[in-house]
């Protein structure tokens, strides 16, 4: 029986079953689309440790760099947030107006 490879860069841990089987920075469950998302918004990866305090400047750095190695799989991570989000903005506003007094 086959079996997924592990993923083998510094401080990134990839495999199925933990965490969705997305990419994650070790020993935390804080994936990497988190940090590239923070860094997107214009932080750098020392503002980003404000953010996120248990991290340390290696494990931000590890991020970018699976995000730079991986980008079409990291967008496609915060496409996929971004989508729920409105989703369930749009399900709160329509539960909002029908719990609202007439």
């Amino acid at each position: 029986m086959a079996t997924a490879a592990r993923l083998s860069q510094p401080h990134i841990v990839k495999e199925p079953g933990y965490c969705g089987g997305r990419a994650t920075i070790d020993d935390t469950r804080i994936r990497v689309y988190s940090v590239v998302f923070v860094y997107k918004m214009g932080k750098t990866p020392e503002q980003i440790l404000v953010e996120y305090p248990d991290l340390s400047l290696g494990q931000v750095y590890a991020a970018l760099t699976y995000y730079y190695d991986n980008q079409e799989e990291i967008e496609a991570e915060l496409a996929e947030d971004e989508s729920w989000e409105v989703e369930h903005e749009r399900r709160k506003t329509e539960y909002l107006v029908r719990q609202a007094p007439k």
